[in-house]
């Protein structure tokens, strides 16, 4: 155990007010059942008190059941001294804004379903573990970095001009160091956006179905978010809202339904964006994976006003963990954007940055995505065959070909998804309700995510969704508008 913290300033008997001072921190807790004691030297020396203080104290401990000891080995707090729960008081102390409405963080404990069709998990049996480990040791070496300044918050100047290289190459967005920002991931990205150009009660626009956690950020922030219609196009640019302050969208493989925004519409979202003044946010979380048709051009590759902030991340490409992502914003919200990284993270793993850099430029994420590409695609295809098969009478399949899921809708409107869903967990199949993704103008449906996915697991998970599909339907009402 740690040094012994008791309190001796109050005047009196020390020995009574030792003992009352062991007793309490025995009761609260502090002092666990089979924890061992100082000795009664060692204690008495830090105290500055007799020994026959502390001596006397641990006795009448011992006598009252608080305290064993064992000859040869010393003083023990008793396994039955068990302490009682403390009574805490209340407070007036409330979050504001509704936090307390907000979805709970996941918990990375829980156990993984027998057949995991979970939405947006790659699988990091994948990710090459060894490899990585090597560029952070040898990132850490004495004298690679100096570890004892705070670093650019902005990033490690190598990793961003890795990123530059890697979405000029793999997604034509052209841009340069200086107006790329690393971040944790696609979260928090989202955060320094919102903070720099949305205030409470600015209209923000977002996907319906789409990415609930996009629409969480920007109503914590106080936004009147308002959900616009998807289709087989993608988003529908003639629904958005003329006060539109901000408007996200997931161009290039619509979240959760799969197909990519039309070049029409990119056209036309474009320009509403110069017409009404506003920024659009472009979330290209999963492009790496596609099986067939190239991607079209990104909005930012195809932007001359500088409205479009590009966000990308590495948490589908190589492991959610690694909590790397990026956002490619104007020069002219730079200074502003480093100003809230600065406030909200203030420090940057150098290490993990400089080897992240040294991932992307000597080839070993173009590797490590030709591999995952393959993998994915077998999955995919096995998902396919079963959709197609078994599940074709229930399920209807929503076009898409990237990614790592893919989304299908109830034939049967009537049907509850949700409890589909709930049905379908009991039988140890994870699987995800379409209308989970929206405030209530999506259809009904189950999206169904490849990329944790053991391939052996998925024909036989399937059949038993199919079976689950196959039973007595739970109606939910008339389908949602």
């Amino acid at each position: 155990m740690g040094d012994l913290v008791v309190d001796l300033s109050v005047r009196g008997d020390r020995t009574t007010a030792l003992y009352r001072a062991l007793l309490e921190a025995v009761r609260g807790g502090r002092l666990a059942p089979g924890e061992r004691l100082p000795p009664t030297r060692a204690l008495a020396a830090d105290l500055g008190v007799a020994r026959t203080t502390v001596a006397t104290a641990y006795d009448r401990l011992v006598a009252e059941g608080y305290l064993t000891t064992r000859v040869g080995a010393g003083t023990f707090v008793a396994e039955a001294a068990r302490p009682a729960p403390a009574p805490r008081r209340g407070t007036d102390l409330a979050p504001r804004g509704g936090w307390e409405r907000r979805p709970q963080p996941t918990s990375g404990g829980a156990p993984k379903p027998a057949y995991d069709f979970r939405v947006g998990i790659p699988d990091a049996r994948l990710f090459p573990f060894d490899t990585w480990r090597r560029l952070v040791t040898a990132e850490l070496r004495v004298g690679a970095h100096d570890l004892g300044t705070y670093a650019d918050p902005a990033g490690h100047r190598p990793l961003r001009e890795a990123i530059a290289r890697q979405v000029a190459l793999g997604r034509g967005v052209t841009t340069t160091a200086d107006e790329v920002l690393v971040t944790q991931g696609t979260q928090q990205a989202l955060d320094l956006v919102t903070r720099v150009l949305v205030s409470p009660g600015d209209v923000v626009a977002v996907e319906e179905p789409g990415y609930p956690l996009a629409r969480e950020v920007f109503e914590a922030h106080g936004a009147r978010v308002v959900p616009v219609r998807v289709d087989l196009e993608g988003l529908v640019v003639d629904e958005l809202p003329e006060r539109a302050r901000l408007v996200f969208t997931t161009p290039s493989h619509q979240f959760p339904t799969g197909p990519p925004l039309s070049m029409s519409r990119r056209r036309a979202l474009l320009a509403f964006a110069a017409r009404h003044r506003c920024a659009v946010v472009e979330d290209d979380y999963d492009s790496e994976f596609r099986y067939t048709e190239r991607p079209l051009e990104t909005l930012h590759a195809m932007d001359d006003a500088g409205r479009v902030l590009y966000l990308g991340t590495f948490s589908k490409s190589l492991v959610p963990g690694l909590r790397a992502g990026y956002l490619v914003a104007p020069a002219l919200l730079q200074d502003a954007l480093r100003a809230a990284l600065q406030l909200s993270v203030g420090y940057v793993d150098v290490p993990a940055q400089a080897a992240l850099a040294r991932f992307l430029e000597d080839g070993l994420f173009a590797r490590h995505l030709r591999r995952a590409r393959a993998a994915y695609a077998e999955r995919r295809a096995l998902l396919l065959e079963q959709v197609h098969g078994p599940l074709a009478d229930h399920l209807e399949l929503v076009p898409c070909q990237a990614g790592l899921h893919m989304t299908t809708v109830l034939r049967d409107q009537s049907r509850d998804d949700g409890a589909v869903v709930r049905a379908a967990a009991e039988e140890g199949v994870a699987v995800e309700a379409l209308s989970s993704y929206a405030v209530g103008g999506a259809p009904r449906g189950v999206v169904l995510g490849y990329g944790a996915a053991d391939p052996a697991t998925i024909r036989p998970g399937l059949a038993r969704l199919a079976g689950v599909l196959a039973s007595a339907p739970s109606t939910a009402g008339p389908r949602p508008r």
